[in-house]
């Protein structure tokens, strides 16, 4: 499967401001992204819970958090389809979902460019007694280090989006797919609420209020939506970010023997800092028209 090649659309972002980007050179991006989520994606929120340490007790808070605020993920972790299964996980932040896998009865792998994220799983393993350490790696998702046809699936929630090279990462799991297989992953909206009407409406606000000490372009502003999107706590933006469209989402997929595309999660409706309407009520109806992300299941 080829990677796919895109002419950069800019609309509605200010004139240059790619939003599916070109491939960078992946020995940079890699370089950038395993600084950057050396930090825990999760970080944040589990400090605005109250965790600054690792402990069971602080890991299950956590998780618990974390399926009740994305309560749509359960449908595509369900027992059936991956117990005793050989599942890789790509992208693995502090370890939720790569614990679920793994209670779940599949032969969980796990795989990430970063040290960090892999320590948190390979101590998650070791707390539920499960073998599995050794088989969680870092490395990057644009050169997996599984030989072809390993893995009955693939999962990689937020993460390919980030690597810089959109088209090979995905090409890259259908490599190391089986036939029949399916990957499972989540890459950001192009055309959802947050980025068509909300991000764009905010910086014109903030343009017209002059909140901008200083401006440098559209690298600058590229760098205002990253952060937005995903910021470590120093206040970095994400190093890359790529924004899909259904259609773009499709033609990634194109290798794939079915595809199936679903729109999932909404940001609560603020107002002057004070939330009019929450993102709960909104997920089921908005979220899964405009929602920030496109969730992909992917049959080889």
């Amino acid at each position: 499967m080829k990677a796919a090649s895109w002419s950069v659309s800019t609309r509605p972002w200010p004139a240059g401001t790619p939003i599916l980007a070109r491939p960078m050179p992946s020995s940079v991006i890699d370089r950038q992204n395993a600084e950057f989520w050396n930090e825990l994606c999760g970080t944040a929120a589990a400090r605005a819970l109250g965790i600054t340490e690792l402990s069971p007790e602080n890991l299950r808070r956590f998780d618990e958090w974390y399926m009740t605020y994305y309560p749509y993920l359960e449908k595509y972790f369900r027992p059936a389809e991956i117990q005793g299964k050989r599942v890789l996980e790509i992208g693995l932040g502090y370890g939720t979902l790569g614990q679920v896998l793994a209670l779940r009865g599949c032969r969980y792998h796990g795989l990430d460019i970063a040290a960090n994220p892999v320590a948190m799983m390979r101590y998650r393993l070791s707390l539920l007694g499960l073998e599995g350490g050794p088989r969680v790696h870092v490395g990057s998702a644009l050169d997996i280090p599984y030989k072809a046809s390993t893995f009955d699936c693939v999962y990689s929630i937020g993460c390919l989006h980030h690597t810089g090279d959109l088209g090979r990462g995905i090409s890259e799991v259908h490599r190391v797919l089986v036939k029949g297989g399916k990957a499972i992953v989540m890459l950001y909206n192009r055309h959802s609420f947050r980025h068509m009407i909300f991000l764009p409406a905010l910086h014109l606000r903030n343009l017209l209020l002059g909140r901008y000490k200083s401006q440098d372009g559209d690298t600058g502003f590229a760098k205002w939506v990253r952060a937005w999107y995903d910021k470590n706590q120093k206040g970095e933006a994400a190093p890359h970010t790529d924004y899909v469209s259904r259609a773009q989402a499709r033609e990634l997929f194109r290798g794939y023997t079915r595809v199936r595309i679903e729109s999932q999660n909404f940001n609560d409706v603020v107002y002057k800092g004070k939330v009019l309407v929450p993102r709960e009520p909104l997920l089921n109806n908005l979220g899964r028209v405009m929602g920030a992300d496109l969730y992909i299941t992917a049959t080889k």
